[in-house]
């Protein structure tokens, strides 16, 4: 294992490579998925953007902890440009991705399972929209609707109401105290370059759906199947999933969450060597496959190991 005390080395050159040559899949998965002369290809354009998308999001996971690039301001200005690729604003997806890493497996942050006060069936409920794809598409709607209203995040009437029955009233209060000014230009930038995208490549309303929704299944897989069912402890309560080497290699790596939750400034290029030989490795089609059985009762909470803070 590489000590832990010693320099990062923030794979640059690779990133932005890899940033280029996934945007360009990208751009033209949309182009041929609109301009398909028949479904299969349409089809398959869309299986391929789900993929080339989330190496996209997984580099805006490198955004966010700050090890895209060295140079902060290369850093920002990425992370602004792959969140509108999801499409999200960078600012909430740090806010939110920040308070993940806070609340990890307690119960402000608990989808697997259900506490005694809970429903069961609405616990479910959320299970299914996350592997339906519906998790991604909220997220889009919510930062549309900021564009529209900032305001009306900071309402109780909003927090204790739609944001709360689906499950994301803390994610909610954490994007509505941060400043407007801040998060409402990157979602501005977010919806023009959709726009110009659509313009340019002669999108249609089908396809963009196809391809998007393809991602949001894809994306939203893993999202929680990294989490489901693991130790009730902010920093433990991860899997490292076993994956297809193609898979891990387009994911950068997401895959090791527990890696990452544990040392979650460690660039993607070294969360390999931060695996521990001790640590559970199930695969990621067990634990998927398991969550159609729906939420289970909570266990307790482990005694709390303390939440590592990550850098921005």
């Amino acid at each position: 294992m590489p000590d832990a005390a010693a320099p990062l080395s923030i794979p640059s050159r690779l990133n932005l490579v890899i940033a280029v040559a996934a945007i360009t899949v990208a751009v033209t998965c949309l182009w041929s998925a609109a301009h398909a002369p028949h479904w299969t290809i349409l089809a398959l354009a869309a299986l391929v953007f789900s993929f080339a998308n989330n190496t996209i999001f997984s580099l805006q996971h490198e955004c966010v902890h700050g090890t895209f690039h060295p140079n902060r301001r290369v850093n920002e200005l990425a992370g602004v440009l792959f969140a509108a690729f999801f499409p999200t604003a960078f600012a909430i997806q740090r806010i939110s991705h920040f308070g993940h890493h806070r609340r990890n497996r307690s119960d402000l942050e608990l989808y697997d399972y259900y506490l005694p006060h809970q429903s069961r069936w609405l616990k479910t409920y959320w299970i299914y929209c996350l592997l339906a794809g519906s998790y991604w598409a909220i997220i889009p709607v919510a930062v549309l609707t900021y564009l529209a209203c900032p305001f009306l995040f900071r309402t109780q009437a909003f927090q204790n109401g739609p944001a709360k029955w689906w499950g994301f009233q803390e994610f909610v209060r954490d994007i509505a105290a941060e400043p407007i000014s801040r998060v409402w230009p990157q979602a501005l930038f977010t919806f023009t370059l959709q726009f110009a995208l659509w313009y340019a490549l002669g999108l249609d309303a089908l396809s963009w759906l196809v391809c998007y929704w393809a991602f949001g299944l894809n994306w939203s897989s893993l999202q929680y199947t990294d989490h489901a069912w693991s130790q009730r402890d902010v920093r433990e309560g991860a899997w490292n999933l076993r994956f297809w080497r193609i898979t891990q290699a387009i994911f950068l790596n997401y895959n090791l969450h527990l890696a990452h939750h544990r040392e979650p400034d460690i660039p993607w290029t070294q969360l390999p060597g931060r695996v521990r030989p001790e640590d559970p490795n199930p695969s990621f089609w067990s634990i998927y496959g398991s969550l159609w059985g729906g939420a289970r009762p909570a266990p307790a909470p482990a005694p709390q190991s303390p939440a590592l803070e990550p850098q921005s």
